[in-house]
């Protein structure tokens, strides 16, 4: 008999078909038609490598998994099994790391990866699969998997600045993040709004700078909610969370935004301000005009002791470190800022003032730190910066990182001609910020970053380097999953003039695609 999804056997044992349309789609997906099938009972075995802690973990993981979703508690060994089981292994020959094959037949499912990461995924994707039942079976379709990421650096941007997330809360997060293959989380760990890291040398950073009296409700409307808000995370948490990311192949990239976004870390310590403060943990959206006073010797040192324990608890290759939206008000007047000026030579010009070519001195400092004679110089660790604007395209070409990060704002001009040729031999991580700040009931700007994103990743492939195109790109494209319909983008145009003459400048093509859910957990209800 046969209803839907669900299966009735002559044993009257009920069983749940699985599914591989899920998020995201692997690259090929072919039916074996010689076989029924593999049936996922409570008597199947996971098997991996002997002496391969990585590849038990994700035994265990799947075990788990499984678990969650059919109350079944499969065992998990490193002895070999003929039949009824789920073999993992790695050895696939495959030049990119990630990638797997997946295959599913009538006796066993076998899971082999280019690595243990490789093989993660494998695993994501059998789970993703698999439909929830607590009583019977599940009935894995015959087929061959052959699945690679598009792109090496998957990553998700978590602040916990303006609204903080306990360590537990961040985990969850890391689960839905590894369900959906994503590899890369930045974490937003310092604003104006609240300081949310422990700094043993500078004990006030979370004492004082982690603590705001009160919110304001909604966009700055100028009533608050009177009521204190604060937290953070000391460094065992912080690794404990690097290492529960690690676990499932997820790196953690830390945020420390400097010299601008620094007010909860001037109401800590307010000599490090061009004004002296006094300060106070902002309590409203935006950007503060109280900056670190860069001509003060002691921002530097702050600096030094922020930066030489961060790169110590998060060992990612790649420590953000800002660089954009810091305003120069204060620094215009500030004597220490001026004389600091005038003792390097920075001299104003046409297109830039002196301190904004000032702000590229204080990145300069910061590439001293990580590569230079400084304590944080660190062979592994390559520093990241924001390039959203004309102005702050300066500061990437003065004192380029390693990588450069691109909010893709585009009403600034970052995305001019001649702020692109920055980007000409470098390694791009692509962050088209969607609907971060709009309000989504004004499409536009959003049309426009997709726009944006078209254009950039146009402008990388015309403009590679032999190098860049033997290693391919590390660009992480959130757009994947949100394209529309023809018909919905078309109206959408439709209402907006400014739109159809951007879409015709950028000259970008409509493409017709059904509608894809946002997320597969959201979708089948996963237990995370």
């Amino acid at each position: 008999m046969v209803w839907g999804s669900v299966f009735y056997s002559c044993t009257s044992e009920k069983t749940v078909q699985a599914d591989f349309d899920i998020i995201p789609l692997p690259q090929h997906v072919e039916k074996i038609s010689s076989d029924k099938g593999f049936e996922l009972a409570g008597t199947t075995s996971i098997v991996y490598p002997e002496g391969d802690e990585a590849m038990k973990r994700n035994a265990e993981f799947l075990s788990g998994y499984i678990a969650g979703q059919t109350g079944k508690k499969l065992d998990v060994t490193d002895k070999k099994v003929e039949k009824n089981a789920i073999v993992l292994s790695t050895g696939l020959d495959d030049k990119n790391p990630e990638a797997y094959r997946l295959v599913v037949g009538d006796n066993n499912i076998s899971i082999q990866g280019a690595s243990a990461a490789g093989v993660f995924y494998g695993i994501q994707t059998l789970r993703k699969a698999m439909a929830d039942t607590e009583h019977g079976n599940v009935v894995y379709p015959a087929v061959e998997i052959n699945d690679f990421p598009r792109f090496s650096y998957r990553g998700v941007h978590l602040d916990v600045s303006r609204h903080f997330f306990p360590a537990d809360s961040i985990k969850r997060f890391i689960d839905m993040l590894a369900l959906h293959n994503i590899n890369r989380l930045h974490w937003h760990l310092t604003d104006d709004q609240g300081w949310r890291i422990e700094i043993k040398k500078r004990p006030e950073l979370t004492t004082i700078g982690s603590k705001r009296a009160k919110t304001v409700i909604g966009r700055n409307s100028g009533e608050y909610d009177n009521v204190e808000y604060g937290g953070f995370y000391t460094q065992d948490e912080a690794r404990d969370i690097v290492k529960y990311a690690q676990e499932r192949f997820i790196t953690v990239v830390p945020e420390i935004d400097l010299p601008g976004h620094m007010q909860a870390a001037l109401a800590a310590y307010p000599y490090l301000g061009c004004t002296g403060g006094p300060y106070e943990v902002w309590q409203q959206w935006g950007v503060s005009e109280d900056v670190l006073c860069v001509g003060n010797d002691e921002t530097l040192k702050f600096i030094e002791d922020v930066l030489g324990e961060i790169v110590e608890v998060f060992p990612s290759e790649y420590i953000h470190v800002g660089g954009d939206e810091c305003p120069k008000v204060r620094w215009q007047k500030c004597p220490k800022c001026q004389a600091r000026i005038k003792a390097l030579g920075i001299k104003s010009d046409a297109k830039h003032t002196a301190e904004q070519k000032l702000q590229s001195y204080i990145i300069g400092y910061l590439k001293q730190c990580f590569f230079g004679e400084h304590l944080l110089s660190k062979e592994s660790t390559k520093s990241v910066a924001i390039v959203e604007s004309e102005k702050s395209a300066l500061i990437a070409s003065s004192y380029l990182p390693q990588y450069l990060w691109i909010a893709s704002g585009g009403k600034n001009g970052c995305f001019r001609e001649e702020n692109l040729n920055i980007l000409k031999g470098r390694n791009v991580v692509l962050f088209p910020d969607l609907g971060a700040t709009d309000d989504w009931s004004t499409r536009i700007s959003t049309m426009q970053r997709m726009g944006i994103t078209a254009k950039i990743f146009d402008y990388l492939e015309k403009n590679a380097t032999s190098e860049q195109r033997k290693n391919g790109f590390d660009i992480a494209d959130f757009l994947l999953e949100m394209k529309q319909p023809q018909a919905i983008l078309q109206a959408m145009i439709a209402k907006n003039p400014a739109l159809n003459l951007l879409i015709k400048e950028l000259n970008l093509k409509l493409i017709e695609e059904p509608v894809r859910p946002i997320s597969t957990a959201k979708r089948k209800g996963f237990k995370l």
